[in-house]
């Protein structure tokens, strides 16, 4: 067999408050084309369908739209499991019949321990889950975590392994070793860290979700897919795609795919950015980290840049405000010069221009309402 492995969807998720439902969709619409020009016999996906674990019903649409179409237009087989953004519940409504359509969605931990058996490959879709599944399934009170639980559901899992077949494992945790993104969740929650990966030596290939880059881990048997959207700023220089399989060889390799709008990081003075000359030679449309080379104070400065970048995700200075101040003064000096004065020498030395007139008037106006409210002292 021939199977596609993607995972980490997020649908729903923002970018510093950019919508990325069209990015999304724009996404899933390259993975289907790669699901056919393959010629997949199966698509997995490894969890974190959703972002939220109550998605707003514009990701709710895409979401059921973009399965239909794989699955009942297509007739794709999809093997998809729950991850630790998505709420098993709500994900599972409608599961029961699914499977009468090659949709086999797995949300509950006892259901991974049947396989879904296609071709010369049997699938085990072992979702996330909490520790208190574990202890309620197996009966076990001392399966606190989920590195204790995981052995005995591995266990459980390769009791059924059919010698003549091979053997998939989907699913969404953290194997130890790997590596993160700055869009993953922060908190561990039940126990997402720290699975030995030797627990999956059995497998013939391990589809994992979870993590958001391909190369956070690489086993000879296992891979994460990543997102196929790039996420955060720390994942400007990852490539995005999926994971092609075949099961008898347990070859796999990575197809690309391209955003609708990258992230990306520029530096540049102010000027500069708002210079034809040099706003006509980049992507404007892109999701823009700017450097900013300016020291001095810019009124208005990001009303004026989205006038010409719709998509900034944030602007830093290089070097901050000039550090040297009031500091190379001595105290006699300071006690020397008038509140009106310091200030006006402050700003000075700091932004690396005079005060307006305007600017003298209500520094003015500030420090004669703070003498009122003082008092005489």
């Amino acid at each position: 067999m021939k199977v596609l492995h993607t995972a980490d969807w997020h649908i729903g998720k923002k970018l510093h408050g950019y919508e990325l439902l069209s990015d999304q969709a724009y996404i899933l619409d390259q993975i289907l084309n790669i699901a056919k020009e393959e010629s997949v016999d199966a698509i997995i996906i490894a969890g974190d369908l959703y972002d939220r674990s109550v998605p707003s019903e514009d990701s709710v649409r895409l979401l059921n739209q973009t399965i239909a179409h794989w699955n009942l237009t297509e007739h794709i087989p999809l093997l998809a499991i729950s991850g630790n953004h998505d709420s098993a519940t709500r994900l599972a409504t409608g599961a029961p019949w699914f499977d009468q359509s090659d949709f086999h969605l797995h949300t509950r931990l006892e259901e991974a321990f049947e396989p879904i058996e296609m071709g010369n490959t049997q699938f085990y879709l072992l979702p996330y889950f909490e520790p208190v599944d574990a202890r309620i399934y197996f009966e076990d009170p001392e399966l606190r975590t989920i590195q204790a639980a995981m052995p005995k559901v591995i266990e459980k899992l390769e009791a059924s392994f059919d010698k003549n077949k091979k053997q998939v494992l989907v699913s969404h945790f953290f194997v130890a070793g790997s590596s993160k993104t700055d869009s993953e969740t922060k908190i561990e929650v039940g126990g997402l860290d720290g699975i030995n990966g030797q627990l999956l030596a059995n497998f013939d290939y391990v589809a994992l979700g979870h993590l958001h880059g391909k190369d956070a881990l690489k086993m000879d048997n296992a891979r994460y897919s990543g997102s196929p959207l790039k996420y955060s700023l720390s994942e400007k220089n990852q490539a995005k795609g999926v994971w092609v399989i075949d099961t008898e060889t347990t070859e796999f390799y990575f197809r690309t795919v391209a955003p609708l709008y990258e992230i990306e990081e520029i530096q540049a003075t102010f000027e500069k950015l708002l210079d034809p000359d040099f706003y006509l030679t980049i992507d404007r449309e892109n999701y823009l980290s700017i450097l900013l080379e300016d020291q001095v104070v810019i009124p208005n400065l990001m009303n004026q840049l989205r006038q010409v970048y719709p998509r900034i995700i944030q602007v830093e200075r290089i070097n901050g405000y000039e550090a040297e101040t009031i500091s190379r003064l001595s105290q006699k000096q300071l006690k020397e010069k008038s509140p009106i004065a310091l200030t006006e020498e402050f700003f000075t030395e700091v932004a690396q221009s005079e005060l307006t007139n305007q600017q003298k008037i209500w520094i003015e106006e500030g420090l004669h309402s703070l003498l009122k409210q003082g008092g005489s002292d």
